[in-house]
């Protein structure tokens, strides 16, 4: 009884340590996409503006628009070699890289529809989550056609970016809401049994904290996202 207790702590420890990471991601996310979007400096490197609308993106806008991707992979695909500090240090930097490519929002939609769609996928984000904690029923299953649905998502948003068929946006919107609202359950789950498949300690333990905390934030903000092309009030 003593060890599964011991265990439990331990668990709502790793758990905790996830979740403070990615709000503290977050959070950066959110203070430096403001800061840049009151920047007329970067909004001048970045956007094509007329009157204050976005008219159109210069080469720097689609790098900073595509980095977040290539960041989230090097570091889900190089951790293994990195020091904790390092992978620390990565995470932040996404972070921060994922504001400044999400500075289109503050321009495009009003302050009180992204407060009230950030509170509304907060919401969304808690209660899957702590399903897919609680639960007892296997979400395994559900994994691999979740993250194919990913993969789906992403080659038709890449294709739209040519295409810019507002039809097409929609419907990956509404299923972008669906798999990422799944994959917050099923990623909670299986951040919990690798807890418990894996003796974690030292840098094993903060690397893995580091990811697990990555992975919740980008089911986070991808509900975000999809939630404001849906329910948003453009300016």
């Amino acid at each position: 009884v003593a060890q599964a207790a011991t265990y439990d702590a331990g668990l709502r420890a790793y758990m905790l340590n996830i979740y403070n990471y990615m709000a503290s991601g977050l959070v950066l996310t959110g203070i430096v996409a403001l800061l840049a979007a009151q920047s007329q400096a970067f909004l001048s490197l970045m956007y094509v503006m007329e009157n204050g609308a976005i008219t159109g993106m210069k080469p720097l806008a689609w790098a900073i628009m595509l980095a977040p991707l290539g960041m989230a992979m090097a570091l889900g695909f190089g951790v293994q070699r990195m020091s904790a500090g390092v992978a620390q240090a990565a995470f932040w930097g996404f972070a921060a890289v994922m504001g400044l490519s999400l500075t289109s929002i503050f321009l495009s939609f009003t302050g009180t529809s992204i407060a009230r769609v950030f509170f509304i996928t907060a919401g969304t984000f808690g209660a899957m989550s702590l399903y897919g904690y609680m639960t007892k029923r296997d979400l395994s299953k559900f994994g691999s056609f979740l993250i194919m649905g990913v993969i789906g998502l992403l080659i038709a948003s890449l294709v739209n970016i040519f295409l810019q068929s507002s039809a097409l946006q929609f419907a990956l919107s509404v299923i972008g809401v669906f798999v990422f609202t799944g994959l917050t359950a099923y990623d909670t789950q299986r951040l919990k049994e690798i807890y418990y498949q894996f003796t974690l300690e030292g840098e094993a333990m903060a690397k893995t904290i580091i990811m697990g905390a990555l992975t919740l934030y980008l089911d986070f903000i991808n509900i975000f996202v999809s939630l404001m092309q849906l329910i948003g009030e453009r300016r």
